[in-house]
């Protein structure tokens, strides 16, 4: 049977995508694609590494930056706008533009100078072997 990870802020997590989607209803305009500046992820776990996928569609990777250590990952981004032309009458305009940050803490301690990243079709995949767990150790009691 798989085991899933308890996450205590889901809850709140999916309130709040709720709570936007209903202002961005309200006020007429539709959600960002990138989720007001937190790319959707997927966090899983092998028996030799970590594995943080992250969907960014229309950056590239010139414009990314991750940056990982012992117990998080954080990634960076800016979307570039398109160019305007100024004999275009628009009549929606939803794609996103701007700067966006997510950082995430890792299930386990990894090894982050060993972390490797690539970028295909919008989804950064970031993979970080695990480092090796810590041996219990016996201490001596001295008189």
């Amino acid at each position: 049977m798989a085991q899933t990870r308890w996450e205590s802020f889901g809850g709140l997590t999916a309130l709040r995508r709720e709570m936007d989607r209903l202002f961005e209803h309200v006020l007429g305009r539709e959600p960002s694609p990138l989720g007001e500046a937190a790319p959707a992820i997927e966090v899983a776990e092998t028996p030799e590494a970590v594995i943080v996928k992250a969907q960014v569609p229309g950056v590239s990777k010139e414009h990314l930056q991750v940056n990982v250590t012992d117990t998080t990952l954080t990634l960076k981004g800016d979307v570039q706008e398109d160019k305007t032309r100024e004999d275009t009458n628009y009549h929606q305009r939803e794609f996103h533009a701007g700067a966006f940050a997510r950082t995430i803490t890792l299930p386990t301690t990894v090894q982050a100078e060993h972390a490797t990243a690539q970028l295909r079709d919008g989804v950064l995949e970031v993979t970080i072997p695990k480092r090796e767990a810590t041996k219990a150790k016996d201490v001596p009691i001295q008189t």
